[in-house]
């Protein structure tokens, strides 16, 4: 993957970056551990402007992010929770951990967003909560541009710092995104398999 990420971003150059930024929020195997390193090594190397790296970088990842949270905006926390309670097991939730998870992100919820934007595959998944309890736009909008800017930058700047060892990036950083990944299909599996029908009033 990263030969093929490394040539649509050489010949499609700023645009490359912004288009493979927002393909990565939308279906997280698409690692931005591989795309914003090479687009620093790149500016590093004069082809591309720093500045423009991290623009395009930017502005990707923020278009990346409104899909799931116009899609779970538009969906609602009620046909969730109906969803959640005929269909539990699948979904390893019913409508009280919904409530649960509902009164917490409405406390943390920018603070989340912020941290989300952080973490390997939270990324995508934060905007969906965001959306679900209706976070206001503009709100998770700023605090989403906050939280791509600081990873867009590390990751940027790695590739710029390290220049034609900018591979590097991709041997430290992808053992965490896996363990992460990993960390999370292991929390689904438990919580399928322990999961109990709710009982009913």
């Amino acid at each position: 993957m990263s030969d093929w990420i490394i040539g649509f971003i050489t010949d499609n150059g700023y645009l490359g970056i912004f288009l493979m930024m927002l393909a990565e929020n939308v279906f997280p195997p698409i690692p931005s551990e591989l795309i914003m390193p090479f687009a620093g090594f790149a500016a590093a190397r004069g082809d591309l402007d720093l500045w423009g790296v991290l623009v395009a970088g930017l502005l990707g990842s923020l278009a990346g992010t409104l899909p799931w949270y116009v899609a779970a905006r538009a969906l609602g926390l009620e046909r969730l929770k109906w969803l959640a309670d005929r269909f539990g097991r699948l979904a390893t939730l019913n409508s009280a951990d919904i409530d649960e998870a509902n009164a917490w992100f409405t406390r943390y919820g920018r603070w989340a967003v912020l941290f989300g934007r952080l973490i390997p595959a939270i990324r995508t998944l934060i905007s969906v909560p965001a959306g679900l309890v209706a976070m206001p736009f503009g709100l998770f909008l700023a605090v989403s541009a906050v939280g791509s800017l600081i990873w867009t930058a590390f990751l940027t700047g790695l590739g710029y710092v390290l220049a034609d060892n900018y591979e590097r990036v991709e041997a430290w950083i992808d053992p965490a995104t896996k363990l992460v990944v990993a960390i999370l299909v292991l929390v689904y599996l438990y919580r399928f398999i322990t999961w109990k029908r709710p009982a009913r009033n």
